[in-house]
């Protein structure tokens, strides 16, 4: 029987929660230039792709070979500007979680279809490894209410919170699109006005606050829903 939502209804305008671990639990990301290479490839598939500047330099014969090559092999690469959102991130050591909106039908698996071949061809070449990197199909579970969304980005931006001695530790210290969220940094391939536009800019109702409250009903009704979305 094939694993809980690795089976996924694909939905055109669909939101999914998207998320994948190292094979055995092994590490996906090593150091800061694996995560830095990972975050390039986001960017570069959700970001428009200029064409006619990639098309100009591959014509330029003043270009040298590996100017041309590289621009080449990018033009070759699926992109996905208007065709996938990526609402929030997280990378940890070993696994991953993205929230994403999908245009089409089939946008989610191109898109990570993609991005999990290109990263494990790069891991591979540069630990000198073989065979796959990550643990069978990514997961994925269709997000169906508004309220649903804002727990999924809360559960992701909260994903590095260490919690064995039942208090918040190193918070929010892996990449994440967290950053963006509080106006500290800007990545133009990250959207979190959705989100945001449920909330106010500061004090209790914030997304901070939100995300970094450690209010027990807030933690109680994360969970439920949580869970409930695990199970169905």
């Amino acid at each position: 029987m094939p694993s809980r939502n690795i089976i996924k209804p694909y939905l055109a305008d669909g939101y999914y929660h998207i998320y994948n671990r190292g094979v055995n639990k092994r590490t996906i990301f090593k150091d800061e230039q694996d995560y830095s290479v990972f975050l390039s490839y986001l960017k570069t598939y959700l970001l428009p792709m200029d064409t006619d500047m990639l098309k100009a330099i591959i014509a330029n014969p003043s270009t040298s070979y590996k100017e041309k090559e590289l621009a080449l092999r990018q033009i070759k690469l699926n992109n996905f500007d208007n065709r996938i959102e990526l609402l929030a991130y997280i990378l940890m050591t070993n696994h991953f979680h993205f929230l994403i909106h999908q245009t089409e039908e089939r946008d989610v698996k191109v898109f990570m279809q993609s991005l999990m071949a290109r990263y494990t061809m790069y891991f591979n070449q540069r630990y000198k490894r073989v065979g796959p990197l990550f643990q069978g199909r990514y997961k994925a579970v269709l997000i169906e209410t508004d309220e649903l969304l804002l727990y999924i980005t809360r559960y992701i931006h909260r994903n590095s919170t260490d919690y064995s001695s039942h208090k918040r530790s190193h918070l929010f210290r892996q990449p994440s699109s967290y950053p963006n969220y509080l106006g500290e940094l800007k990545q133009d391939w990250v959207k979190p006005d959705f989100i945001l536009q449920n909330f106010d800019k500061s004090g209790f109702n914030s997304y901070k606050s939100f995300v970094e409250s450690e209010d027990n009903d807030l933690e109680q009704k994360a969970v439920i829903l949580l869970h409930k979305l695990e199970l169905d």
